[in-house]
């Protein structure tokens, strides 16, 4: 299988070679040439699988030319091995025909653990077959750093850089991840937003000359790596049910619930897919008005979601435009010039044809945090919470409505204390976590100042 460029402008990439690089050298995003096509028996057969069973089928797909079915099986099953629950994505019913998909039962408790393991292990395999080193840099805003980590940490021939804004994690996060005491972790604080974070990455990508010198890769949702990682609990969750199922997910960046397209693609009935967003809502306004307009970030309950410009729409809208590189290139580039993208009628068709929008604000956000309590006993996080407010307002559909459930409510006791009244249970994973000592840099949001952190670390 190749894979080619949202922008159209780079040669087609191995599996292997798209992991590596994260970004394609042109700017755009990877996406598969041709969408590998399940059958509604192969998907059906799922409900008896192990998930590391169906995780190989799928990925498989995409592999084969730069794994053997041996390595990607051992990958898969090493990727899984440390997670809390048998079933790795358990999907449980709060009422109404309504299900929770749990995701927060890997290392760092948030959905990102279940692609970042599955990357780290094909990370760690393809460079040990290319040789070399590779240079992850990587913005976060709060949960993919600190799986990268979980993942990455104390792997040979990686070093692993790590943006997340500064002030605007829970403390939970932060600690998770800087209190890492691998060496080829280095954490920095940035005086900025996540779009801050995120846009100085892409920045470093596009100095070729830098990029090439450290071997520059990325693990944020820009690596196709991770939505093949993600797609796979889309399946998990509609064979489970056996019928077609509305997906409600939380999402900020945009690449968790593009996996739900991705899964859709390649064979996988899908009702709808429904976009739930805080008060940094561009998805939802994009939707519903059909203007691409990035305004200012909002710190919110749900700070994995703080985000103003989602890298992983790009990837719709090369679909939503009948794969229309030119047109996607010129429409990123226009973006990037104006901060704002009028969308074709064809191209909005499209996407609302596929996905329905919500946002909701940080009191709905407790209100739902207290309904679900108060309803099942159980305590959700506030992005879940989001997903939950979403499902709310949606009103009855005949189809079963799956809520993304992306992280433990753990990770944000202060959010579910406004809510309930008193903060979540802690988990093991996360005791003593405050009274380690952290390894951090502050750092002011100049890319090249950030540039020379990396060169002194890696000269360390």
């Amino acid at each position: 299988m190749q894979f080619i460029s949202t922008r159209g402008s780079a040669p087609p990439s191995s599996f292997s070679d798209c992991l590596l690089a994260g970004l394609a050298p042109d700017g755009g995003l990877y996406l598969p040439q041709t969408w590998p096509q399940l059958t509604a028996s192969e998907i059906a057969g799922f409900k008896s699988l192990r998930y590391q069973d169906v995780a190989f089928q799928i990925l498989s797909r995409f592999t084969r030319d730069s794994f053997s079915d041996a390595e990607l099986r051992a990958a898969v099953e090493s990727a899984y091995a440390d997670f809390d629950a048998p079933d790795i994505a358990p999907l449980t019913e709060i009422g109404e025909g309504r299900y929770l998909l749990e995701l927060f039962h890997g290392p760092t408790l948030a959905f990102k653990d279940i692609a970042l393991q599955v990357l780290g292990q094909l990370f760690s395999r393809a460079l040990a077959k290319r040789g070399g080193r590779a240079t992850i840099v990587a913005a976060t805003s709060g949960d993919t750093g600190s799986a990268a980590i979980a993942a990455l940490g104390g792997l040979p021939n990686i070093d692993v850089f790590v943006m997340h804004p500064r002030g605007r994690v829970s403390d939970v996060q932060r600690l998770q991840m800087t209190t890492s005491t691998h060496a080829n972790v280095h954490n920095i604080a940035l005086e900025g937003s996540f779009d801050d974070a995120q846009n100085i990455v892409k920045l470093l990508f596009a100095d070729s000359k830098f990029a090439d010198q450290v071997g520059m890769t990325a693990v944020n949702s820009i690596n196709f790596a991770r939505i093949a990682a993600q797609c796979v609990y889309y399946f998990t969750a509609t064979a489970k049910l056996g019928v077609p199922v509305t997906f409600v997910v939380p999402t900020g960046n945009f690449g968790d619930i593009f996996a739900g397209e991705a899964a859709s693609r390649m064979g996988l009935d899908v009702a709808r897919l429904v976009i739930a967003t805080n008060a940094n809502d561009i998805l939802a306004r994009t939707l519903n008005d059909g203007v691409y307009a990035s305004g200012q970030s909002h710190a919110t309950l749900s700070p994995s979601m703080d985000i103003q410009v989602a890298s992983n729409f790009e990837r719709a809208l090369f679909e939503a435009s009948g794969r229309d590189a030119d047109w996607t290139a010129a429409a990123m580039s226009d973006f990037a010039r104006t901060r704002k993208l009028e969308l074709p009628a064809t191209v909005l068709s499209e996407l609302r044809g596929r996905y329905s929008a919500f946002a909701c604000d940080d009191s709905q956000t407790r209100i739902a945090i207290a309904a679900i309590y108060k309803l099942t006993g159980r305590i959700i996080d506030p992005h879940t919470a989001v997903g939950v407010s979403a499902a709310m307002r949606m009103g009855k559909v005949a189809s079963p409505v799956v809520i993304l459930s992306t992280a433990h409510p753990a990770k944000f006791p202060q959010a579910v204390t406004e809510a309930i009244g008193s903060p979540p249970p802690e988990p093991k994973r996360l005791s003593g976590l405050k009274n380690l000592p952290e390894r951090l840099e502050i750092l002011a949001n100049d890319p090249a100042l950030i540039k020379r952190f990396i060169f002194s670390r890696l000269a360390a």
